[in-house]
């Protein structure tokens, strides 16, 4: 597989057993999931490597994902709960309480109602459980930091993805809950760097690429690398999900003891 500049070597990728991902223009392209993306999932699935989803999509989009697709686990809305499936019922595990999290949700929104302006909330905010979610598509870039900073000033966490602003009272992230997983998958801190990789394409994947040491970014993370403080390891060739098909591919040979091409 061809990645931009190096390339993974064996050590690094053969003990690789969980591979934690981005949703949104990670795995999807322009918002659908691939047949090629979709069959990287099973493949890593049948291969014995664990898929969790970790996005700032909202629960509805999660309780789908874990009852859908074959992965471990997912974790939703930039880390405010985990969902797994068991015996066929999804449970839902928060942060913190889940009433107390949705109190500060309602709160939340309304104090940033008023600053929204020319921009709307995500059409999936009914379906969440903890965070505001703010639709940023088409939205100028300086226009996008101005709103994010009004947010920050009132207290509230705030993480921008492709597609969102995504807003929450809390102090966990995407790594805090993926870390909490870990310990529910019995990955020990010391096994955590050799068994573990993450995938990203943005700025709210920030705390995912310090976290992890093997991290890959798909092509179309590029025009975002300066606003990303620790970058991806590597980056493939191609974008959004056939980039993470070839990542898959590339982790897929080393586990069945196949060369790197």
């Amino acid at each position: 597989m061809t990645f931009r500049g190096s390339a993974p070597t064996s050590a690094q990728l053969q003990h690789v057993r969980c591979l934690f991902t981005d949703i949104d223009d990670t795995l999807t392209t322009s918002g659908r999931l691939l047949p090629q993306t979709y069959q990287a999932l099973w493949d890593l699935h049948d291969c014995g490597i664990q898929v969790v989803p970790v996005t700032g999509g909202s629960a509805g989009w999660c309780e789908h994902i874990v009852r859908a697709w074959p992965v471990a686990a997912a974790i939703g809305e930039s880390g405010a709960f985990m969902m797994t499936l068991d015996k066929g019922r999804v449970a839902t595990e928060f942060w913190e309480d889940g009433a107390l999290q949705a109190r500060r949700q309602a709160e939340h929104r309304r104090a940033i109602e008023p600053l929204l302006g020319a921009f709307r909330l995500a059409h999936d905010q009914q379906f969440r459980l903890a965070d505001v979610a703010i639709d940023i598509a088409g939205q100028p870039g300086p226009d996008i930091e101005a709103l994010a900073g009004q947010i920050r000033s009132h207290g509230a966490a705030v993480a921008i993805s492709s597609i969102h602003i995504n807003t929450w009272i809390g102090t966990y992230d995407k790594r805090t809950m993926s870390e909490r997983l870990l310990e529910r998958l019995q990955i020990s801190p010391d096994d955590i760097a050799l068994s573990t990789a993450f995938v990203g394409d943005s700025r709210n994947d920030a705390p995912m690429f310090a976290f992890f040491s093997n991290t890959f970014g798909v092509a179309n993370i590029i025009p975002v690398l300066d606003d990303i403080p620790t970058r991806p390891r590597w980056i493939s060739e191609r974008p959004a999900g056939l980039g993470f098909a070839d990542i898959a591919q590339t982790l897929l040979a080393e586990r069945r003891g196949a060369p790197l091409s």
